[in-house]
């Protein structure tokens, strides 16, 4: 046939030329042929005795395919040689002690195989590698079981060395966290109570922390602060493991990918890149802790924990993630699943480490004090869930993260309503003493000073929370954001909440003050923050004007009956209608000297008895003491003037004038001053010149 014939027609051909060229050809050619037919060894032999038949010079066939072998053979030889010089008989514990023994003069990324100071040496034990490699690929079409199997046993060998030193460059190049230089880089943002009292007998609230004072009894002090967690910059970074050591690492790992060991290299570095993570979360204080170890913490350590908690959920989605990202991508760079699968097995125990705190502080139990932590936790983890589902493709660790994030929603949003409840619910009897400030009112005024500052979460978890009636009916509400509309329900519920705790006051001119003060402080508070852009310049200018009816309240119920001793009005042969302060009778005969006295004395005596008691009552505020006391001198001494200097004349020079005549006009002006500053005082007239 012409297929069978055209080649040995070709041979003969050569033969008879005796061409030295030719012949190679010849021969080149029926090895070609012998080997595209992919037979069995022994088929192959026949097949070249065969042609031999044809010519006696295609003889020497067989003997390039055993110089083939032999060629195999001595590959295998070579790379074998290389490996079983650093395998040392399998004596790995002499190994790794020359390792450690040999210090730190040499790259710390060479291998620890007996060399550890060879780069040349390690190029060669991997080319030794890369040669095994080679040749299986190579025998994969040769009928050579005994070569095979030298050379995957070989192979084994090679990769078992390759782990080790995986492992401990690893474990030798990592770089410890320094936690002080990243927390020293985070933006920090301290909130305090701008006056900063609280007393501690306010039991509703729970306040956050214990004082510094001795706590004994109402009015023991204390500042508040709360420190929301810092921020951390986009472009802050940490070397996880030493630089140098990477290039080796990814040569590493490039080999027994190749080699089919892809499973072993992504188990010992998720392994040892595990551990160095969960010990990163040591540094910074994240302890590991199940649901009812947290729920049994106090709320001192609480506090100080979940503050912690902020901090490292902050810096190990932006740094300590961010980085192993970076490492797996550089380490495993030929295969994109080992890269995910590193990072996935890696990262996961250290994430759902704080999401289970976060998980355990959700379902806990809500208080007050609490809001602003959780709010904190809940802005922490949703300004890192985007970057953290965008690296973690684990369906269970974003699931899990997306649920606790949910969680924390959901305790802020019902903290915010148990605070809302505590307010509403506050029916304390015991008033303050001397009518300042109430505690609930610097309480939840300086409370809501700070809820302020979480407004754009507090909107997003209001808005859809809204119950009915929730609107206060004032005009402008429903543009009103919902937390607006809250902080506009609580203020009013407090201002009602005052009018009932004035009514503990027997007396009618403190229950004025009482509510002025508290009123004041709370426009104040309301001016001095955000809380003024909430509720709008309109509410400010109402409740100034509801403090000055209580002003005009108090001078009535305090001072009404000290004026009262001052009028002409029971004085026979008065002018008709209504007489003024100033209007004398028509008749200096129609007041007695004796009524004109016990009016001096009634005068006395109430103005005295007012000095005493007012002098213990307590207007904090300076601006507001000074401004109620300039009332009561316009009000009190042009009508004292005016009634001394009509009627003194009548009693000086008599007998015991000055027992009736005891104070002038300049001299009430200078007891003015003493009042409202809560320390009481009683009236010692001075001594008059003859």
């Amino acid at each position: 046939m012409a297929a069978t014939t055209t080649p040995a027609a070709s041979i003969g051909a050569a033969g008879a030329g005796s061409n030295g060229g030719a012949e190679d050809r010849v021969l080149a050619t029926a090895q070609q042929i012998v080997k595209s037919l992919n037979t069995p060894n022994e088929v192959r032999e026949d097949m070249m005795l065969i042609f031999s038949a044809f010519d006696n010079r295609l003889s020497n066939i067989k003997t390039v395919m055993t110089d083939q072998n032999d060629a195999l053979s001595a590959r295998l030889e070579a790379a074998e040689a290389v490996i079983h010089r650093w395998d040392g008989g399998n004596d790995s514990s002499a190994r790794h002690s020359s390792s450690s023994s040999s210090g730190n003069n040499h790259r710390s990324s060479s291998f620890s195989l007996s060399f550890d100071g060879s780069p040349d040496e390690a190029a060669e034990f991997l080319s030794a590698v890369d040669e095994i490699i080679s040749l299986l690929v190579d025998l994969s079409s040769e009928n050579k079981p005994e070569m095979v199997d030298r050379a995957d046993s070989a192979l084994q060998m090679a990769m078992s060395l390759l782990e080790d030193e995986f492992r401990r460059i690893l474990i030798r190049n990592t770089v410890p966290l320094d936690a002080e230089r990243l927390y020293g880089s985070m933006r920090r943002v301290t909130l305090s109570f701008a006056d900063g009292d609280v007393t501690e007998d306010f039991e509703n609230f729970g306040l956050v922390a214990n004082g510094d004072g001795d706590g004994s009894g109402s009015g023991s002090r204390r500042r508040l602060f709360h420190e929301r967690g810092g921020s951390i910059g986009c472009d802050l970074c940490v070397d996880l493991i030493n630089p140098t050591a990477v290039e080796d690492l990814k040569e590493i790992a490039e080999r027994m990918i190749r080699a089919g060991y892809e499973k072993e290299c992504v188990q010992v570095y998720s392994t040892v890149r595990r551990e160095a993570l969960d010990e990163c979360l040591v540094i910074l204080d994240v302890e590991k802790l199940s649901i009812e170890e947290v729920h049994r913490i106090d709320w001192k350590t609480m506090d100080e924990k979940m503050r912690k908690w902020i901090q490292a959920m902050k810096i190990t989605v932006r740094v300590l993630l961010a980085g192993e990202k970076k490492l797996c991508d550089e380490i495993f760079d030929g295969s994109e699943t080992s890269k995910e699968v590193c990072f996935n097995e890696t990262t996961k125990s250290c994430v759902m480490q704080l999401l289970n705190f976060g998980e355990a502080v959700a379902i806990g139990k809500r208080s007050s004090e609490k809001l602003f932590r959780i709010l904190d936790m809940y802005d922490a983890l949703a300004n890192v869930s985007q970057t953290l589902e965008v690296m973690v493709t684990d369906v269970f660790v974003c699931k899990e993260t997306k649920d606790v994030l949910e969680a924390l929603g959901d305790a802020a949003r019902g903290t915010f309503v148990e605070f809302e409840n505590n307010v509403r619910n506050e029916t304390s009897k015991k008033p303050t003493i001397n009518g300042e400030v109430h505690p609930m009112i610097r309480y939840v005024m300086n409370y809501m000073k700070l809820i302020v500052d979480y407004a754009a979460t507090l909107d997003s978890l209001l808005e859809n929370d809204e119950s009915d009636g929730l609107s206060t009916g004032d005009d402008g509400t429903e543009e009103m954001s919902p937390l607006a509309k809250r902080i506009l329900r609580l203020i009013t519920c407090l201002e009602s909440n005052l009018e009932e705790k004035s009514k503990l006051y027997e007396d009618g001119g403190l229950q004025y003050v009482f509510l002025m003060n508290n009123i004041y402080y709370v426009v104040q508070k309301v001016k001095d923050s955000e809380l003024g852009k909430l509720l709008g310049d309109d509410w400010v200018r109402k409740r100034k004007g509801q403090i000055r009816q209580y002003a005009t309240g108090y001078l009535r119920a305090s001072w009404s009956k000290v004026l009262a001793a001052l009028r002409d009005e029971n004085m026979s042969g008065g002018s008709t209608g209504s007489p003024s302060y100033g209007q004398r009778s028509n008749s200096s005969s129609s007041a007695s000297k004796m009524a004109l006295k016990e009016r001096f004395k009634g005068f006395n005596a109430s103005f005295e008895e007012l000095y005493r008691l007012q002098t213990a009552w307590k207007v904090p505020d300076p601006q507001l003491r000074e401004e109620l006391r300039i009332s009561i001198q316009e009000k009190v001494i042009p009508a004292y003037r005016a009634f001394f200097g009509r009627n003194r004349s009548q009693l000086e020079g008599g007998r015991h004038a000055g027992k009736y005549i005891k104070y002038t006009p300049d001299d009430l002006e200078s007891y003015l001053p003493d009042l409202f500053e809560g320390n009481q005082m009683v009236i010692h007239p001075r001594k008059k010149s003859s």
